[in-house]
């Protein structure tokens, strides 16, 4: 199912979007972290006015150098385990919702990412278990201020000031739950500006797959329900392009992942 959070006649509502028909959906009586099991599916069918993100994180959890082709153009070495930052709640950012350029950075920089949603309680949870934590997935754009996240004056090298302006952590369009996608490391991904593909690659060349991560977090963190794991970018970014590509008011990113969606954001001047 593709279960969209999403706003009709002026009111929030959870529901599943009616197949070949992403203008409705269907009213889901429940809370997106009871799972499919938890659901009750209305016959009242809602007219989708504004796609909200498809939940309020818990966590927002991110994955560092987690492409080997990413790895390359960044001139760094394929970690030895997986690199983790976290964005703060004041990045989350929806569909179509606009992705404000600072006014103390100009250097700001897309990264389209496959998004893990976790939807109950993981603590030393092994692979082979992992996927079972899992309610389902949906994209991300991990925008970055390239300039805070790596600049030593401006306290750089933390990623996390960089990673955490607002509307930094566009979501969406929906979650498709996790039975549609039986395996998370075998999709397409590209990342477009003004129509132009910089991302063109496939989840397949994660150096940790998305069982992997879910492991190791677990093993030195509790995965709370309703917590979202961006898994990594490929390559392609911005920052590593001659001359460097960044991302200015007037613009449009989208981030398409195979089997998901594709989440479209206008980017403009900070107010």
């Amino acid at each position: 199912m593709r279960i969209v959070r999403f706003l009709s006649g002026g009111t929030e509502h959870l529901g599943s979007l009616v197949e070949g028909d992403d203008a409705t959906a269907r009213e889901i009586d429940g809370l997106l972290l009871d799972g499919p099991a938890g659901w009750n599916l209305t016959g009242r069918i809602l007219r989708v006015e504004q796609l909200l993100a498809p939940l309020v994180p818990t966590d927002i959890l991110c994955i560092g150098l987690n492409y080997r082709e990413h790895a390359k153009e960044s001139n760094s070495e394929v970690p030895d385990n997986p690199m983790l930052f976290i964005k703060s709640s004041n990045a989350l950012n929806h569909p179509g919702g606009p992705i404000p350029i600072p006014r103390r950075s100009t250097d700001i920089d897309y990264e389209g990412e496959l998004c893990v949603v976790i939807g109950k309680t993981a603590k030393n949870v092994s692979k082979a278990e992992a996927l079972s934590y899992v309610l389902g997935y949906t994209c991300a754009n991990d925008v970055s201020a390239r300039d805070w996240q790596k600049q030593k004056k401006l306290n750089g090298g933390q990623f996390a000031r960089g990673k955490s302006f607002d509307g930094f952590c566009p979501l969406g369009p929906w979650l498709v739950t996790a039975d549609e996608v039986p395996n998370p490391n075998a999709l397409k991904l590209r990342t477009l500006v003004n129509g132009r593909v910089l991302q063109d690659h496939t989840t397949a060349d994660m150096i940790f797959d998305v069982p992997t991560l879910i492991e190791s977090l677990s093993s030195t963190m509790t995965l709370r329900p309703g917590a979202v794991i961006l898994t990594g970018t490929p390559q392609g970014v911005g920052a590593a392009r001659t001359p460097p590509v960044w991302l200015t008011p007037g613009d449009t990113v989208a981030v398409e992942i195979e089997g998901i969606g594709r989440l479209e954001n206008p980017v403009t001047a900070e107010a």
